[in-house]
């Protein structure tokens, strides 16, 4: 006998066990836990705990718990359009509000009778609760085996990176391969919804904080397109998965996509200011999005644009109208709260973009950072009436940020990294994850932030883009994605190393795993020189 703790609850266990025998027989609920965390560390349900072991279980309420019901999900509905279309295969393409958006490799449409039939399909595979096995295997085999399924993607990137062994799933006889842990079953993705979306499906299933049920669908036209645009755009690179990134790179042709790449941004920017200097409506450009969306370089290279047509701009930071710390909000463990509306001066921002519309010439305030006091340091403006106001901040997009301001006199933009890339097929890499890797290279570089202050206060980043940020992103008149479709093989020896720095003792230890495991996907792009002083990721990496 052995005894473990489960949620500090010491627990005798026979034998070799693994938590999923232990589990199912402690809890009537059992399939609500998906995974482990045991030292910091997530584990699959397969693992087998040893003497003393200290175990928390995760469910859907917990980060590495969506992700892996997400993935479990994904794999069901993977099972299924293979099952009823084998001639076809399934491609997670990205999230999409809630949910995640599919469609099939081949340009095959999926049909509303589709959604259905697959519908049902997959509360078979759910319902036959299939073994989800993970096994270690030769790459050879695992190659004759993708070749079997069609996964051709999934051969070029594994071959790419020499790879002589390769973790695969089994279930009923269904191969593939997940980035991460699954549940350990099929029965445990038992809550979904398919949602018609031509020519894809939509596929819907709880968050983190919809208590177990599917949340309310809403649509995201925009960025749908955006997302749709990017994928066409990736497509004719002919670098739509990390294995294609990696071909180009290992032929030398790392050069040629940095420079398509960049010309593809400043072609969009361009064409951003032109639709701009057309409107003579438009005095006030709102230009917000995420964290580490690159909104600071954006901003610059758009009023270097306007320039180029005539414009005399000026640019404005929101950060600039913080109230005084001492006013500023507080959260519920009673930190500051920086990311709320409440936290700026509205009235004051919208009394000084008046007077700078109507001619008269305004000291712009700085927030300084480390006194948390509103400063006036001499910094006066004036604006021609023919000439356009960019402001830059979380909350551009949100109505009451620019209340005393028409709407006809706005211009609305939403810029985020929306990562066009996919690992393979069954894939996609998260636009956070993307997103996370700008930010902790940058807060390390440049603000003194080490790699565990970043992960600190991400989660709190987070919460405050779900609730300030995403809600009003269908507001902006355009959408413009960041993303470099070769970035990520840039960032990698920048992250690396700092990743690999946090130690198990950490109780970012898990985190930090997933994305170096992540990262391990891509082949170093080691020559910098190409990259343009002016690009978004220099905003991030710095000058070479």
């Amino acid at each position: 006998m052995k005894k473990i703790k489960i949620f500090d609850e010491t627990v005798e266990i026979n034998g070799e066990e693994s938590l999923y025998e232990i589990i199912k027989r402690m809890f009537p609920d059992y399939k609500k836990y998906l995974g482990a965390r045991v030292a910091n560390e997530v584990k699959s349900l397969y693992y087998r705990p040893t003497e003393g072991a200290e175990i928390q279980l995760i469910d859907i309420t917990d980060p590495d718990g969506y992700r892996i019901y997400s993935k479990t999900l994904s794999l069901v509905f993977i099972m299924a359009t293979k099952e009823l279309f084998p001639e076809s295969n399934a491609k997670i393409e990205h999230a999409l509000g809630s949910g995640l958006y599919a469609t099939f490799d081949d340009q095959r449409p999926f049909t509303f009778d589709d959604l259905k039939i697959i519908t049902s399909k997959m509360e078979e595979i759910i319902d036959s609760d299939y073994p989800i096995i993970r096994d270690d295997i030769d790459s050879n085999i695992a190659y004759s085996l993708f070749e079997k399924f069609g996964y051709q993607d999934k051969i070029k990137l594994f071959k790419s990176l020499g790879k002589d062994r390769i973790d695969i799933y089994n279930i009923n006889g269904h191969i593939d391969t997940f980035h991460g842990y699954l549940a350990p079953t099929t029965g445990y993705a038992n809550v979904f919804e398919l949602k018609y979306y031509y020519p894809g499906v939509l596929i819907f299933y709880p968050n983190r904080s919809s208590d177990g049920k599917i949340p309310e669908v809403k649509e995201l036209k925009k960025l749908a397109k955006v997302f749709e645009e990017s994928s066409e755009w990736s497509e004719i690179m002919n670098l739509s998965d990390v294995g294609s990134l990696n071909e180009k790179i290992l032929q030398g042709q790392a050069k040629e996509i940095i420079k398509i790449s960049e010309a593809f941004h400043e072609k969009k920017i361009a064409n951003l200011a032109d639709v701009i200097v057309k409107d003579r409506d438009i005095h006030l450009i709102l230009i917000a999005g995420p964290s580490s969306s690159g909104k600071t370089t954006f901003a610059n290279r758009l009023m270097m644009q306007l320039k180029v047509n005539g414009k005399r701009p000026v640019m404005i930071s929101v950060d600039d109208y913080f109230v005084n710390r001492v006013n500023t909000p507080l959260n519920e463990d009673g930190s500051y709260d920086y990311e709320t509306i409440d936290a700026i001066d509205v009235k004051k921002l919208n009394e000084d973009l008046i007077d700078l519309l109507e001619g008269r010439e305004v000291e712009i305030p700085s927030y300084n950072f480390f006194t948390g006091e509103r400063e006036y340091r001499g910094n006066y403006l004036k604006v021609e009436s023919t000439e356009p106001i960019i402001l830059e901040g979380i909350h551009c997009l949100n109505p009451k940020l620019t209340s005393f301001i028409p709407n006809k006199n706005k211009y609305k933009i939403y810029i985020s990294a929306l990562t066009q890339l996919s690992i393979d097929s069954h894939n996609r890499i998260p636009t956070t994850d993307a997103r996370f890797l700008r930010r902790m290279v940058r807060d390390s570089k440049f603000r003194g932030n080490p790699p565990e202050g970043t992960f600190a206060m991400w989660q709190s980043v987070r919460r405050g883009e779900e609730k300030y940020i995403f809600p009003f992103q269908e507001e902006a008149d355009i959408m413009f994605d960041s993303a470099l479709a070769y970035e990520l093989a840039v960032l990698k020896k920048h992250a690396l190393p700092m990743l690999q720095e946090i130690g198990k003792e950490s109780p970012y230890y898990s985190e930090a795993k997933k994305l170096i495991r992540f990262l391990q996907y891509f082949i170093d792009i080691k020559d910098e020189s190409p990259i343009s002083v002016n690009s978004i990721l220099r905003e991030f990496i710095g000058e070479a």
